[in-house]
């Protein structure tokens, strides 16, 4: 499903990543370890394409890094669940309105709409808080609607970025029962974070950033 190929990056001519390869399969869990500042939002900004690589190639679902066109990028994001640390939502809008706005900028009629933003409310359990702002709601609560916004478009990978950075150890645990549900209903996780408890605790392939290069890990329980 995913797969990259010698991948080198830098910026500013300051190389990031040097021959980078991995691949992962569909419906796999993985994660992506490392030193902050090695490379992991890098890795995961070549994967929906929002970075090119100076060397080498990535592939997703058909779309590759070497031929793919700009007015291509947004059918290859929609295969692509993203999820911050900083959670990202619009504070001016419900979270109701914070899910909808995402299926109404790619035209889904307005019935599939209610019915996909209350399907995805109810798996991460929050559908009762639906009429709430952000503001309204706990980190967990918030980055649960986080992961409910990455969920929506039923993509084939979901990409998550530090998801229990400011949440504390229960919390955290938490979201990650929550994306574990959803990888065990089918959907690929790649989930980049320092947080080594956390990937103690649930065990997956590990890939680990080191020197610009990745290298398989395995932690001890």
């Amino acid at each position: 499903m995913l797969e990259f190929n010698n991948v080198s990056f830098g910026y500013d001519k300051h190389p990031i990543l040097n021959d980078i390869n991995f691949t992962i399969k569909n419906g796999e869990l993985v994660f992506l370890i490392g030193k902050s500042g090695s490379g992991k939002s890098t890795i995961l900004k070549l994967i929906y394409m929002d970075l090119l690589p100076s060397n080498g190639f990535v592939e997703f679902e058909g779309y590759n890094s070497e031929s793919v066109k700009e007015k291509m990028l947004h059918l290859l994001r929609r295969k692509i669940g993203i999820i911050f640390q900083e959670f990202r939502l619009l504070k001016q809008r419900t979270v109701s309105e914070n899910l909808s706005f995402v299926l109404e900028v790619i035209n889904v009629p307005r019935n599939e709409i209610r019915r996909k933003v209350n399907d995805v409310l109810g798996e991460v359990g929050l559908l009762h808080r639906k009429n709430s702002y952000p503001d309204e709601l706990s980190g967990g609560e918030q980055q649960r609607i986080a992961i409910a916004r990455a969920i929506i478009n039923n993509p084939t990978l979901v990409v998550a970025d530090e998801p229990t950075g400011n949440l504390d150890p229960e919390t955290s645990f938490e979201i990650m029962d929550t994306l574990k549900r959803i990888n065990s209903k089918g959907t690929a996780l790649l989930i980049a974070t320092h947080n080594y408890d956390l990937v103690k605790k649930y065990p997956a392939r590990i890939i680990k950033i080191e020197n610009g290069k990745t290298i398989n890990a395995h932690l001890k329980q």
